[in-house]
């Protein structure tokens, strides 16, 4: 099997599970990942045949990825902001709208690092990532702007062992912490920081019937759903916990269900905060919220 023939056999399959665009995507992935060569390369050597260990690995990558399993599950790895993350079915997928919110806390952060006084101070910034999964949030904020002292947290400890892996793989200093966030009494433990930020479980559990099979079936619950009779439930914890632990001039910074994203912008207000605002992803959805309060 050549590699052209190898790459719309595959092609061919993945038409019958995604669209053309999401299948031709995939299957450039998979192909790179399996002869070490791009698109143009791969054009110029289409005839060159594959060898038995490429078959063999071409026919397991296959046959998950017809039964959904996302492409980032199949090859182990997933890109945010330019960094290359090993994931699994412990951690969500990292999502293009994350890096959205990332890239606004990086350009908040950078101009507060410049001010002669950091955070009234002169000692750098801290930051805490709840529920960091994969540690893409805390990665890329550490890798960006080194200076900050970087904090993540996650109930999962099989989540944890992932974004330990990535943190050591994009050499990058970050403290890892265990606990339930929702536990008033172990969240209180958690440093003051200047900066708070999470992508937290908040699709409705009742909405999980439109959600992709590819999401659904593979990537973990507890990141993904909350309660329908209490969807903003990490939303009261991030600002209860705020209220206490963020330092003066600081600001938390959360993704969101466009659906409720009023009444977490409602929430923060009645809580006590100054500010809310909300931003668009690169859809158009109302996606990303930042609270602050009055010094």
């Amino acid at each position: 099997m050549t590699i052209h023939e190898a790459q719309q056999k595959l092609l061919f399959r993945l038409y019958h599970i995604y669209d053309n665009n999401e299948a031709a995507a995939i299957t450039n992935l998979i192909m790179e990942k399996l002869v070490g060569w791009n698109k143009i390369d791969r054009i110029m050597n289409k005839r060159v045949p594959l060898s038995r260990p490429q078959i063999e690995l071409f026919e397991k990558y296959s046959k998950e990825l017809s039964t959904h399993r996302p492409v980032q599950y199949v090859l182990h790895e997933a890109w945010f902001c330019n960094i290359s993350l090993y994931v699994d079915e412990n951690v969500l997928i990292p999502r293009p709208e994350t890096e959205e919110l990332v890239d606004w806390i990086m350009k908040d952060a950078g101009l507060s690092l410049q001010e002669t006084t950091l955070n009234g101070h002169g000692s750098p910034l801290t930051v805490l990532d709840v529920g960091t999964g994969s540690g893409c949030i805390s990665i890329a904020l550490k890798k960006k702007l080194n200076q900050l002292t970087v904090y993540a947290c996650d109930v999962s400890e099989k989540a944890l062992d992932v974004a330990k892996r990535n943190a050591l793989l994009n050499n990058t200093d970050i403290k890892f912490l265990q606990l339930d966030f929702l536990n008033i009494e172990l969240r209180n433990e958690l440093p003051s920081c200047n900066i708070i930020v999470s992508n937290p479980p908040y699709i409705p559990w009742s909405n999980r019937s439109a959600i992709d099979a590819n999401v659904v079936n593979f990537e973990p619950h507890h990141a993904l759903f909350v309660n329908d009779d209490d969807a903003l439930v990490f939303y009261h914890a991030l600002a209860d916990f705020a209220l206490k632990k963020l330092l003066p001039h600081g600001a938390i910074y959360a993704e969101l269900h466009e659906d409720l994203s009023s009444n977490v912008k409602k929430l923060f207000l009645q809580k006590g905060f100054s500010e809310a605002v909300i931003r668009n992803d690169m859809y158009g959805k109302r996606r990303m919220l930042k609270a602050t309060m009055l010094p």
